[in-house]
C-alpha cells in the first residue's frame, strides 16, 4: 500500500535523504517515500519460513544476507549449517521454463515449501505453482489434477455405500448397487440429509446430519470500471448478518444390519449456531460433536452412544461469550476416555483434562497468564508442550514463551526464557526445535534448543540490522501505562519521525484495529509493518498503537469488555495511554490526535469523534463495519449479542452520525466483499442528512483495503492539513508530485 508519486529520482533521494525541520512539507512527502525504499532488504539473518524435514533430519529456513537471499539446512545430528540447494542451477532452470531472467541471489518465488526428504521445492512465481527436483534441478508447473468425485460414501470394509437419494439415506451393496435399502423416510426439500455421512470404523453404523436449510441473504456490488468492458457490472455473493436465520442441524443414527434408524433425542442441541461433523470413537462405540448455541453463551462437546443415547461431556457457559472461535481447544486422549480442554472458567485461558464421561479430573494449567496454544500432547510421557503469555512478571504480557506440563499440572518447566517474542519450530519427535525471538526495540536472535530442557543447543542467526540504522530508521519505543482502572498495563509502541526534535510540538496520530478476536500492537522486529507507521510519522507526526480493554490475550475480564459495546474499542485505555506518553514526553500534542483503521479498525476511527470528540480531531475510517448489524453473522454476534438488542444501535456509527465533531474522511472500495460496502454509505447518508461536513473516497474497482496508493496519499493529506495546519503540496500543479498509478 505504497503510493509512487514523486517525479525526482529515487535513487537520488535514497541517496541525498534529506532531513528537515519543516513538517507536512514536499521535503517530508519525499522523505516518508523514499524512507519505504530505504527499508527494504536492510535486515540481515532474519530466518523466515522455517520448516522441519523429518526424512532429511534438518531444518530449513530463508534468510536474507549482504549476498541476497539464502536458502539453508541446518542438520540436527552434527548441526552443520549448508547450503540447500545451488540457487543457480534453480534460476537458470526457472529462466528456461519461463523465458524469464530469474536473478539467482533474488528468486521472485513464494509460498515455498521443501519435501521431508529436502530433494524437492514446490513454490509459487507469478500466481503459478511449481515444482523443481533438486537432483536434476528440472523445474515444472506443478498442475494438480483434481480427483473425480463421488456421490457415494464407502464403507471402511468396502461392502457398503451409502447415498443420498430423494432427500433421504440410503445404502446398497458394493457388489451389487442395484440393490438398495432406505435408511430414512423423513427427508424433504428444504429439510433433507446432508450427501456428507459417516461411516462408523466398523462398518455397522452411520451418523449423518438432516439439514433445515434457511434462506440466503446475498448482497450486491456494482464494479463500475470494468477492465473489459464500457458497461458496469453487478456482483454479488452470499452473505449471513447478524439475526439472520441459519441452517438447522439434525443428528441421526442408523444401524447397518437392522436397515433402521435410530431415534435421538436432540432437545439440547437447538437454536444452533453450527455443530461440527461428527466423529467416530476408534471403537465405534459413539459418536461425538460439538455444538454453539446460537449468541455464542453456550458451546458443548456432546456425544451419541451406538444405542441412540445422547450425552453431553462438557459444557461451557458465559454470561458474556464462549471464544469458540480463537481459544476453543480439544483433544481426546486414548480414544476419549480423557479430554484435555481449553476454558477461561477461571477468568483466564487455561487447560482442563476431564474423564470420559465429563467429569472434571483437573486443571491443568492455572494462574494470571494465558495458555496462548498447544504445540504437542505425548500421551505415553502424559505431558503437554504449549506457548503461553503473560506467566514471566518482568516480560511484555503479550510475548510468547514456549512451555511443558504434565496432564496432572505438575512440573511446569520453561523451554523458552529470554526476554522477546518467541516462534518455536519443533522436529516431529520434539528432541529439539528452532526458536527464532525478537523485539520491536531488538533484532531476531535464532538458536537450536534441546527440546527436553530448553538448553541452546547453538546459535543459528544473529539478526544484522547495522544498515536499516544507517538510514536515519528508529526503533519504536515500547511503551506502558495505566489503563482506565489506574491498575491495569496497557502496551503499546511509540514512532518518532527522522528528524525528530525534542524542543517542537508534534500532534498525534494514532493507530488503531481493536477487534475483540486478537491483539494487534506488534511484538516481533521488523523494519516497518504494512500500514506504513515509520513512513507516516516522517510527515511530523508521533505515531502509537496500543492494545486496549476488549482486545483478547489477557484476561477474560479485559476481553469482556467488548461484550455488546464495540463502540467502546478500548478507548478509556487508549487515551490513559497517549494522555501519559504526553506527560512523560512534552513534546506530544494531545490537542491535535489524529486516528484512523480499516474494516473493524474503521468502525473504531469514526466512532472516536462521535463518542469522544473531546480527545480525538481527525479521522480517517477506511472500509468500516459502521453497524454491527451489516456485517458477518459471526463476528459480531460473537461480541454483540444474540437475539439482536438496542445494543446493536448503541454501537452504531450509522445511528450516531449526527454526533460527529471534527474531521472526518471516509474511504471505501466499491467491490469490498468483506464489509458491505453498503454500510459505509448508509453512513454517508445519515451525514448528509445532518448536514455534517466529512470527506468521502470511493475507489472503482477496489476491494476490502485501506484505500490503496491513492488512498494512503489522500490519508496523509488529510491528516497534514487538518494536524498539522498545513496545506499539502498540490498534486495537479506541482513539479514534483504525479498522482500515484492504481
Amino acid at each position: 500500500m505504497k503510493f509512487k508519486h514523486i517525479l525526482l529520482s529515487f535513487f537520488l533521494i535514497a541517496a541525498n535523504i534529506q532531513i528537515s525541520n519543516a513538517q507536512g512539507k514536499l521535503v517530508d512527502y519525499q522523505n516518508a517515500e523514499a524512507l519505504n525504499g530505504l527499508m527494504q532488504k536492510k535486515i540481515y539473518n532474519t530466518p523466515e519460513n522455517v520448516q522441519w524435514l523429518p526424512l532429511a533430519k534438518s531444518f530449513f529456513y530463508t534468510v536474507r544476507t549482504v549476498k541476497g537471499r539464502e536458502f539453508l539446512l541446518t542438520d540436527t545430528r552434527e548441526y552443520h549449517k549448508t547450503k540447500a540447494f545451488d540457487q543457480q542451477k534453480l534460476a537458470a532452470s526457472l529462466s528456461s521454463a519461463t523465458k524469464d531472467n530469474i536473478n539467482a541471489a533474488e528468486l521472485p518465488i513464494s509460498g515455498i515449501v521443501m519435501s521431508s526428504n529436502g530433494k524437492d521445492l514446490r513454490f509459487n512465481y507469478k500466481q503459478v505453482s511449481w515444482i523443481c527436483d533438486l537432483n536434476t534441478y528440472t523445474c515444472t508447473q506443478n498442475k494438480n489434477i483434481p480427483r473425480p468425485g463421488s456421490d457415494k460414501t464407502k464403507s471402511p470394509d468396502q461392502k457398503w455405500l451409502a447415498f443420498i437419494k430423494d432427500f433421504n439415506v440410503y445404502i446398497s451393496p458394493e457388489a451389487d448397487s442395484t440393490k438398495a435399502y432406505q435408511l430414512s423416510t423423513d427427508g424433504a426439500a428444504g429439510n433433507a440429509y446432508s450427501p456428507y455421512i459417516f461411516w462408523s470404523p466398523d462398518s455397522k453404523k452411520i451418523a449423518a446430519y438432516k439439514v433445515k436449510t434457511a434462506k440466503q441473504r446475498i448482497i450486491y456490488m456494482i464494479e463500475s470500471s470494468p477492465a473489459d468492458q464500457l458497461q458496469p457490472k453487478l456482483r454479488q455473493r452470499n452473505y449471513a448478518k447478524p439475526g439472520d436465520t441459519l441452517d438447522q442441524y439434525t443428528p441421526s443414527l442408523f444401524l447397518v444390519d437392522a436397515r433402521k434408524q435410530i431415534e435421538l433425542d436432540n432437545s439440547a442441541v437447538q437454536e444452533q449456531y453450527n455443530i461440527s461433523e461428527p466423529v467416530w470413537r476408534k471403537d465405534s462405540r459413539a459418536f461425538t460433536y460439538e455444538y454453539n448455541k446460537r449468541g455464542h453463551q453456550k458451546y458443548a462437546v456432546m456425544e451419541v452412544s451406538s444405542n441412540g443415547q445422547t450425552r453431553a461431556l462438557i459444557k461451557e457457559e458465559s454470561k458474556t461469550f464462549v471464544n469458540y472461535s480463537r481459544k476453543k481447544y480439544r483433544y481426546d486422549l486414548a480414544d476419549g476416555r480423557e479430554i484435555i480442554w481449553a476454558s477461561e472458567r477461571d477468568g483466564w485461558n487455561h487447560l482442563y483434562l476431564f474423564d470420559g464421561n465429563g467429569k472434571l479430573k483437573n486443571q491443568i494449567t492455572k494462574g494470571d497468564w494465558v495458555m496462548r496454544r498447544v504445540i504437542a500432547v505425548n500421551e505415553k510421557e502424559r505431558n503437554i508442550i504449549f506457548e503461553g503469555s503473560g506467566l514471566e512478571k518482568n516480560q511484555d504480557p503479550y510475548f510468547i514463551q514456549y512451555y511443558k506440563i504434565n496432564l496432572d499440572g505438575s512440573n511446569l518447566q520453561k523451554l523458552t526464557w529470554e526476554n522477546g517474542n518467541h516462534s518455536a519450530t519443533f522436529t516431529d519427535d520434539y528432541k529439539m526445535f528452532i526458536d527464532v525471538y525478537s523485539r520491536v526495540d531488538a533484532p531476531a536472535t535464532t538458536v537450536l534448543r534441546d527440546g527436553k530442557t530448553g538448553k541452546v543447543i547453538r546459535e543459528l542467526e544473529k539478526s544484522d540490522i547495522t544498515p536499516l540504522l544507517k538510514t536515519g530508521w528508529t526503533f519504536p519505543e515500547v511503551f506502558s501505562a495505566k489503563g482506565r482502572d489506574g491498575e491495569t498495563d496497557i502496551w503499546g509502541i511509540i514512532i518518532r519521525p527522522r528528524n525528530f526534535d525534542a524542543t517542537k510540538k508534534y500532534p498525534v496520530i494514532e493507530y488503531i484495529y481493536a477487534g475483540p478476536h486478537d491483539s494487534f500492537v506488534p511484538k516481533n522486529f521488523s523494519a516497518d509493518n504494512a500500514i506504513g507507521l515509520h513512513e507516516l510519522a516522517e510527515l511530523g507526526f508521533i505515531v502509537v498503537q496500543c492494545d486496549g480493554m476488549g482486545t483478547s490475550n489477557r484476561s477474560k475480564k479485559f476481553q469482556d469488555v467488548c461484550w455488546q459495546n464495540l463502540k467502546d474499542a478500548g478507548f478509556p485505555d487508549h487515551i490513559a495511554f497517549i494522555k501519559a506518553a504526553a506527560k512523560k514526553y512534552s513534546y506530544m500534542d494531545t490537542s491535535r490526535v489524529g486516528i484512523f483503521g480499516s474494516s473493524a479498525g474503521g468502525q473504531s476511527a469514526m466512532g472516536a469523534l462521535l463518542f469522544h470528540p473531546e480527545f480525538y480531531k481527525v479521522a480517517v475510517a477506511s472500509s468500516g463495519c459502521h453497524d454491527n448489524r451489516m456485517d458477518k453473522i459471526w463476528w459480531n454476534e460473537q461480541w454483540m449479542g444474540y437475539p439482536i438488542g438496542p445494543q446493536y444501535a448503541a454501537s452504531s456509527n450509522v445511528d450516531n452520525a449526527s454526533k460527529l465533531q471534527g474531521k472526518l474522511l471516509l474511504i471505501l472500495g466499491e467491490l469490498d466483499d468483506n464489509v458491505d460496502p453498503s454500510s459505509t454509505l448508509q453512513v454517508v447518508n445519515k451525514l448528509i442528512k445532518a448536514n455534517k461536513n466529512f470527506d468521502f473516497l470511493m475507489v472503482p474497482g477496489m476491494g476490502h483495503s485501506l484505500g490503496g496508493d491513492y488512498g494512503e496519499h489522500k490519508r496523509r493529506d488529510f491528516f497534514v492539513k487538518h494536524l498539522l495546519n498545513v496545506e499539502p503540496p498540490e498534486w495537479n500543479w506541482s513539479p514534483n508530485i504525479t498522482v500515484p498509478k492504481m
